[in-house]
């Protein structure tokens, strides 16, 4: 919990539009997309860069070219050699990682102006040889005659071009031996949640995201331009036209006899990326800066792999026991979307006494999150889960959502790959 210390201010932040993967590498490395987020926010909010103490990034997969992506964004976007950068990486809690590293800093002292946030080019994850081959290269390169060179080569099998697809296996919890897909199934059976109750969660991920665009809920996205002049100004994996009725007529992807869990109610592959600025409130009133939330608690949480999607209502819990609120006393909530049934099995623990009193230690029920205020302009099933930025982008979003319907207070929370989760609770000082 935030306490006993300074306070930790959001000041503003904005994303880039996130963009679904179509088999091949997308048009923006990783660093590209920190610094397109980037620039228009420090631009409009005059921030003075020898003045910013840290550049915070979170990043799953960041590619060979940015070690420390976070140092390559940060100079890329002219933030002075003096301000120290540093990468953070808790799988898809990574973007909020970042966040609350900064709170840390700020809230103890050390800090002051932060630049927060989380980025993933999925795309763009990398394609690695195979240890058969990694070990042909390597006798390659110690040959030194030429007889040794051609013994080598008459080791080569076909075999040794098969390629390790690094996302699969990030994907993957090699303890557990499970896939992201897999765990969605595991919460699918404990809870009886149905094919259609999943389809119909992702329908609706869609067409509320289609409203926020229509009506212009979106203004935290800044619009990309590749090197040909193509601008993108919208994230591209959301159907209009999504149904029940078409849902319905995907197989399953991870459990192909008997499971349920689909591409169209999982989260999209995309890439994007997100960044807060984070201020205390000596630098607010130094930089006459806007305030658009205050951060006010934090928690993380681990769970069994095997039931990773488990993990907002691991975190959330010990926020709410430790503010004594009840369901009510939050306005928003944005749960991030890596499987429509992962949300929906969050929402069935709250409600149901064994899970709560054998899982989280309460004595009754939290209680059922009302879904006309839950992820109320889509989420990951419509937007996307750039793994790495996720954690930021719905930080920022409930932020926005809270400034819009003047309301005061709300928790963002996502599950993480490796049995984890993270909660936020954010309140508009405005309202």
């Amino acid at each position: 919990m935030i306490n006993n210390g300074n306070k930790v201010f959001i000041v503003d932040g904005s994303r880039t539009p996130q963009l679904k993967a179509k088999g091949k590498p997308g048009p923006f490395a990783a660093s590209d997309l920190a610094v397109a987020a980037a620039r228009a926010l420090l631009i409009r909010n005059d921030v003075p860069l020898d003045k910013i103490d840290e550049v915070i990034l979170g990043c799953m997969m960041p590619s060979e070219r940015e070690a420390n992506i976070s140092r390559v964004a940060a100079l890329r976007l002219g933030i002075p050699q003096t301000v120290p950068a540093w990468t953070v990486q808790r799988n898809c809690a990574s973007g909020m990682q970042s966040i609350d590293s900064a709170c840390h800093n700020i809230a103890s002292g050390q800090a002051n102006l932060i630049l927060a946030g989380g980025v993933e080019a999925m795309s763009r994850a990398p394609v690695l040889y195979n240890r058969h081959m990694v070990n042909w290269l390597g006798d390659l390169m110690r040959a030194r005659s030429l007889s040794q060179r051609l013994k080598v080569f008459s080791q080569f099998r076909p075999g040794h071009l098969k390629p390790v697809i690094a996302l699969l296996f990030g994907l993957t919890d090699d303890v557990v031996g499970l896939n992201m897909g897999e765990t969605a199934e595991n919460i699918t059976t404990r809870f009886g949640i149905t094919r259609e109750q999943m389809d119909s969660f992702s329908a609706t991920s869609h067409h509320r995201l289609i409203n926020a665009m229509e009506n212009g809920y979106l203004d935290e996205i800044e619009v990309l331009y590749d090197a040909s002049g193509k601008y993108y100004d919208h994230d591209d994996g959301v159907r209009a036209d999504s149904s029940v009725e078409k849902l319905a007529k995907l197989r399953p992807a991870f459990d192909k006899k008997y499971g349920n869990v689909t591409a169209g109610n999982s989260a999209q592959i995309t890439d994007g990326a997100t960044w807060l600025i984070l201020a205390s409130e000596q630098a607010v009133n130094d930089y006459d800066l806007p305030v658009l939330a205050e951060i006010k608690d934090t928690q993380w949480a681990g769970l069994d792999p095997a039931v990773m999607g488990m993990g907002p209502v691991h975190a959330m819990t010990p926020i709410m026991q430790r503010n004594q609120f009840a369901i009510d006393d939050v306005d928003y909530w944005e749960i991030n979307e890596a499987f429509a049934t992962q949300v929906l099995g969050n929402i069935a623990a709250w409600k149901e006494e064994e899970y709560c009193q054998t899982n989280l230690g309460l004595d009754k029920p939290m209680g059922e999150i009302p879904h006309d205020r839950l992820n109320v302009d889509g989420g990951g099933v419509s937007l996307g889960h750039p793994v790495g930025a996720s954690g930021a982008r719905i930080v920022l979003h409930l932020a926005n959502v809270l400034k819009r319907t003047e309301t005061k207070r709300g928790i963002a929370s996502l599950c993480i790959g490796g049995g984890q989760g993270g909660a936020m609770l954010i309140e508009n000082v405005n309202a």
